[in-house]
């Protein structure tokens, strides 16, 4: 029977073999695409810089400026979750030009690939968009290209010295400078306070050579030979202040004074207040702007500085380049200061908090301070308000399912020995102007008559009891679904299966599923809460959206660790969304292993956040490299990126942890793991999918792509050691129709004995990753206590999903019950849904549709598809909306 149902997937199920064997358009390498340069606007009636404030609730990032103009859009870092927040409030990807990094490492570049991805699917022809830098930014551009498809637009553009050199960095670069803007870069790199003997010896004789030379120059010549003596760059050392100045502003026209030197109204008129000089109508001269313009005001100037680390910060203190900016220049006179409008600090608490910084702040005089850098009043605060409201929602309905992120309140946050006092706390002198950054606040700097702070775009803070109080005004049935779910979780075992109905309220009848329920698996006999949780933290497809983050899966097996299955862009951030910001810290250090299905951008791009993450928490502490198992192609990105900043983990690739693979490894018969073993044994399944001559054989089988065995083996080893510790039996990929190297996985948990002796064995999880329907799935998934299964398209869609190589719910489906498995849990969905997906009620008696954050405790498995109907109750309103009216979801991330 099972094999008839296996072999009926296989006959009718079609997949683009095309895409399958990378053949596919959207895999392969496009035309470099054009630089496309707006026309300027010089008058720019508004001008503006902005927080977005990307990981301002959950610390995982740096939060990003923009600087807005009529014409351009400069970006200043792009973390993780930049486009979520910008989808949220409607701020238009579109329009970017430029994007400046202060620093190039995961905390503001983790966003990105996606951006890029996103920018480049805009229009037939797409954009491109500069990205600007420090010298490191190549390491970072050539990690990206071994998984962006249309690299070539990345037009990057890099400043300062090499980042192996040891030159002086008191230099100030001008990447951008027109009619609209001047936007200047000052590096820093971090400054030691050790000097050697060989430094001071240097000075000296330095000091005796500079006879006649002033004592300005001598002490900057001193300062850098000394820098030089301390310390070569490395890559992710570098930080950058920038510092954007505007035009001056011209004076006033006076129509009498031109009159008066015989102009008649007209274009030489607007000549003259574009600063040119003309021909007078009724006289024999020349009139110049300053004869009729009143005098000129200066223009706005900006600064945006990350100052990450104490030792950066005495670099920041002593360079040069900034002096002219100081309202108070020690040595040059009043007339050369250019004044300061704002300052926007980026510089984590840990810096801002001391007494070095706020003396450098009060160098300024008279200046807005505003402050950016993960500031304790934004923590409360939820960035995403519409994931936020969604979960409240979910959380009231079904707390069991949707447990409330893991927000802290302030007094508690205060209390954290790990959390340093904000910016109120502050010593500052009284001239010093400070704010605490909120979301979406704005400096105007045009018009002129505008300048300063703008509060109006803030969002309204909304409480948890008003979310509640407005959806039981919407949906008041919502009151007696809750109840009924809590009686149904606490009393499962004592209520009837079948088709009985469950509610009736308000005249509203809700019916369950059809719950044929067969017996419950002998793996749950006996399960605790405490042995194993799936948390859906991304359910998304393609990319982030208003509701649904990209894919990723926490394997919660609580005192035994952790293991995430694929890490999407905001993975970091939706786990401190679940856990909160010290929780998540732990789960980030539990974590046993990392396993990415495929390289398509939604399924990979947090992980170099979250490896550096971990890096830095055990950074004192006695510990393993974290394994990482994916596709070959996911070593090739991580080897790349590990040049700019060390990931601390140790690459498996796929191919060695299939059933044929592990096998040989166990049995130590052929030390080669070359995959001619895994092939040959999915021939004898009847898969055509790596036929022999195929050319997806020549993607499984090309040479020197799999590790060495003196490498495979003892990463094996160690892998098998680490799953034996959290309670696991094994980890086992298999090849899936999406892409090349394209994988799903089971993971098999260690049978265990009950008090009286009796053997119970182990659940099973299998994860499809991104597939059509297969006879590989099938077979993986064979009697798995849960499938979390794709199902990106709604079932009337069936050749989309065939032309993208993903499956539809009822597809998803028919795996699970050919598979036999008990539980399904289907997620990836398209973002054409933004809220909940269109599914037929009548397949779902063991089903169940996967949610940002929600959490399934092996313990709660019997009763999951029961809250189906009610989910349906809950979104009864929701219309089907591509919120995505400016991006063209299929192409930006290659779904």
């Amino acid at each position: 029977m099972e094999e008839s149902s296996s072999s009926a997937i296989a006959e009718s199920v079609g997949f683009n073999k095309r895409r399958a064997e990378g053949k596919d358009k959207n895999d392969g390498p496009r035309k470099n695409l054009q630089l496309k340069v707006r026309k300027l606007n010089p008058v720019n009636t508004i001008s503006y810089v902005q927080i977005l404030g990307t990981g301002m609730d959950t610390q995982d990032t740096t939060p990003s400026v923009l600087l807005f103009f009529d014409k351009q859009r400069f970006i200043f870092n792009a973390g993780e979750g930049l486009q979520r927040f910008c989808t949220e409030h409607k701020i238009k990807l579109s329009k970017i030009d430029h994007i400046f990094l202060s620093r190039v490492c995961s905390e503001t570049a983790g966003g990105l690939p996606g951006l890029l991805l996103t920018l480049a699917g805009m229009g037939e022809e797409g954009m491109s968009v500069n990205v600007w830098g420090p010298s490191d930014l190549k390491y970072l551009v050539n990690a990206m290209k071994s998984f962006i498809p249309n690299a070539a637009m990345v037009h990057a553009r890099s400043f300062g010295p090499p980042v192996d050199s040891s030159g002086a960095t008191d230099e100030l670069f001008v990447p951008i400078n027109d009619e609209v803007v001047k936007i200047s870069a000052v590096l820093l790199r971090p400054r030691y306070s050790k000097v050697s003997k060989t430094t001071k010896e240097g000075s000296s004789k330095l000091d005796d050579s500079l006879v006649g030379v002033n004592h300005l120059e001598k002490k900057k010549s001193a300062e850098r030979m000394q820098s030089t003596a301390e310390f070569a760059l490395k890559p992710g050392d570098l930080a950058v202040v920038y510092i954007c100045e505007l035009p001056e502003i011209k004076g006033k026209f006076d129509p009498k004074k031109a009159a008066a030197l015989g102009l008649r109204p007209g274009p030489k008129c607007r000549e003259l207040q574009l600063g040119n000089s003309v021909q007078s109508d009724h006289q024999d001269i020349m009139v110049h702007p300053g004869d009729v313009l009143g005098p000129s005001v200066p223009g706005p100037i900006v600064l945006i500085v990350d100052c990450p680390t104490p030792s950066h910060l005495q670099e920041l203190s002593s360079i040069h380049s900034l002096t002219p900016y100081y309202s108070d220049p020690s040595e040059q006179s009043k007339e050369m200061c250019k004044k300061v409008d704002c300052v926007i600090h980026l510089s984590p608490a840990s810096v801002m908090c001391t007494t070095e910084y706020h003396q450098w702040m009060s160098r300024f005089g008279e200046v807005q301070h505003v402050m950016a850098g993960h500031q304790l009043k934004n923590v409360e605060i939820p960035i995403l308000k519409s994931s936020a409201r969604i979960a409240t929602r979910l959380n009231y309905l079904c707390p069991q399912f949707f447990p409330l992120p893991g927000f802290w309140s302030l007094p508690q946050l205060k209390s954290l020995p790990s959390v340093s006092k904000g910016p109120s706390e502050f010593s500052l002198p009284a001239s010093c102007q400070v704010i605490t950054a909120e979301n979406l606040l704005k400096f105007h700097l045009r018009p002129y008559a505008q300048l300063g702070l703008d509060r109006s775009g803030i969002p309204e803070v909304t409480s948890r009891p008003k979310i509640i109080e407005d959806l039981i005004t919407e949906i008041p049935e919502i009151v007696d679904a809750s109840e009924h779910i809590t009686q149904l979780l606490h009393h499962g075992n004592n209520i009837a299966n079948g088709g009985s109905m469950i509610l009736q309220a308000n005249n509203v009848v809700i019916e369950e599923p059809w719950l044929h329920e067969t017996a419950l698996p002998s793996c749950l006999e006996g399960i605790t809460r405490e042995d194993m949780e799936i948390v859906l933290l991304g359910t998304g497809s393609s990319q982030p959206s208003k509701y649904r983050n990209v894919t990723s899966i926490f394997i919660n097996l609580f005192s035994k660790g952790s293991i995430l299955l694929d890490c999407g862009e905001g993975t970091l951030g939706q786990l401190k969304r679940r856990f909160g910001i010290e929780g998540a810290d732990e789960a980030v250090k539990g974590l046993r292993c990392i396993w990415i299905s495929h390289i398509h951008a939604d399924h990979h791009t947090g992980i170099a956040r979250i490896l550096a993450l971990r890096r830095d928490l055990l950074n004192e502490t006695p510990h393993e490299p974290l394994v990482v198992v994916g596709p070959r192609q996911l070593k090739i990105f991580l080897d790349a990126y590990q040049k700019l900043e060390d990931l601390d983990m140790q690459f498996l690739d796929c191919r060695q942890t299939t059933e044929a693979s592990l096998k040989t490894f166990e049995s130590g018969e052929n030390k080669d793991v070359n995959g001619s073993v895994g092939v040959q044994n999915d021939q004898k399944d009847g898969s055509n999918l790596f036929a022999k001559g195929s050319h997806m054989e020549s993607y499984w089988k090309r040479p020197g792509s799999p590790a060495d065995a003196s490498a495979a083996f003892p990463l094996l080893a160690m892998l098998k050691r680490v799953l034996r510790e959290a309670g696991l039996e094994a980890l086992i990929s298999f090849p899936v129709i999406h892409c090349p190297q394209a994988y799903g996985v089971v993971l098999k948990a260690a049978d265990r004995t009950n008090s009286i002796g009796k053997k119970i064995p182990g659940w099973k999880i299998v994860y499809s990753g991104d597939t059509r329907p297969c006879p590989e799935l099938v077979a993986a998934s064979h009697e798995a206590t849960v499938l979390i299964h794709e199902a990106t398209f709604e079932d009337g869609m069936v050749e989309e999903a065939i032309a993208r190589n993903h499956s539809t719910t009822q597809e998803a489906i028919e795996v699970g019950d050919a598979a036999g498995a008990y539980r399904i849990i289907l997620t990836h969905f398209s973002q054409r849904y933004p809220k909940i997906p269109v599914f037929d009620e009548t397949h779902m008696h063991k089903t169940s549709i996967a949610f940002d954050m929600m959490s399934v405790n092996l313990a709660d498995l019997p009763m999951l598809p029961r809250v189906l109907p009610y989910l349906k109750l809950l979104f009864r309103d929701e219309m089907i909306v591509d919120e995505s009216d400016d991006v063209n979801v299929a192409t930006a991330a290659a779904i």
